[in-house]
């Protein structure tokens, strides 16, 4: 009798793991991911985060570096929502509440958590040099926030940490209050981390690819990424920080290089985001964006 009981809970459990989630596909790439975790839990988690980040971070008091900040975080969010509304992503475009911030850290990093919160450190700036660099940068940021890689990150968390026990609750009749709990355990142990680093090379390659045609929808030249991730392996291990766990620098310029032709599609020049633009401007420009489920 225990036997065929622990035989109809192994069935049970493998029903519930198949059945638990959601199936979603990742804009640009196509690629297909299950979710254990919904939008709604990761965006409170996250922008419970976030504010604990920013009361003990230090904002940046240099005028003109946020000015651009916000300008190019600003434009790269407008082609992202443009793109999602037009994909038939809508739903997914309003959850964010975009924010920009400049902090004062020395570190060669940024990060956006889910919802569109991004913060940009200083250190980073004089590896960017300009803002079409910046946009580069900005766009694997976001890139991480559409693709839900840290949705993704979680619920890999979730099953392998908590997965026997929330089964075990389930079948005892506890319901899925003590999965929310443990969700909620499981996020806060994880701290920052799940959203500014932690993410595997294939969602940071997968990232490299949607940030760079992000850019190019916002009006920023794709073709600078090359000399932009040169400059970052001139400062060793690929700058630390945010892309310690980064393709390598070669097989990161091979990728970019593959993808080009797929950026371009999407570039429009527009004033005030030429490549070689080294100082901010107030001037707002106007941008063509081309939209393209491919």
């Amino acid at each position: 009798m225990k036997s065929l009981k622990s035989i109809l809970l192994s069935l049970a459990v493998a029903l519930l793991f198949a059945s638990c989630g959601t199936s979603s596909t990742v804009p640009i790439t196509g690629r297909t991911q299950r979710l254990l975790v919904s939008d709604e839990q990761v965006l409170s988690l996250s922008n419970q985060q976030y504010r604990e980040y920013m009361q003990s971070a230090k904002v940046s008091t240099n005028a003109a570096n946020t000015a651009m900040v916000k300008r190019v975080g600003q434009n790269l969010a407008n082609a992202v929502v443009t793109y999602l509304n037009a994909n038939g992503l809508g739903a997914d475009a309003q959850q964010y509440a975009w924010e920009f911030n400049l902090v004062q850290n020395n570190q060669v990093n940024a990060f956006c958590m889910p919802g569109g919160k991004i913060v940009v450190y200083e250190g980073i700036l004089p590896v960017t040099q300009d803002e079409a660099s910046l946009a580069i940068v900005l766009g694997h940021e976001i890139a991480h926030a559409v693709a839900k890689h840290s949705a993704e990150r979680l619920s890999n968390a979730y099953k392998q940490q908590y997965g026997a026990t929330i089964l075990g609750a389930v079948a005892q009749g506890a319901g899925l209050s003590t999965g929310t709990q443990q969700l909620l355990s499981l996020g806060a142990s994880l701290g920052s981390q799940l959203w500014t680093s932690g993410f595997s090379r294939s969602q940071e390659s997968e990232a490299d690819h949607m940030g760079l045609i992000f850019a190019a929808m916002a009006g920023y030249d794709p073709q600078v990424a090359v000399s932009f991730w040169q400059r970052m392996a001139s400062q060793g291990s690929g700058g630390g920080g945010l892309f310690s766990d980064h393709p390598s620098d070669a097989t990161r310029v091979k990728n970019i290089q593959g993808w080009l032709p797929e950026a371009m599609k999407y570039y429009k020049p527009a004033s005030g985001t030429a490549a070689s633009s080294k100082k901010s401007t107030s001037k707002k420009a106007t941008r063509t964006i081309r939209i393209s489920s491919k």
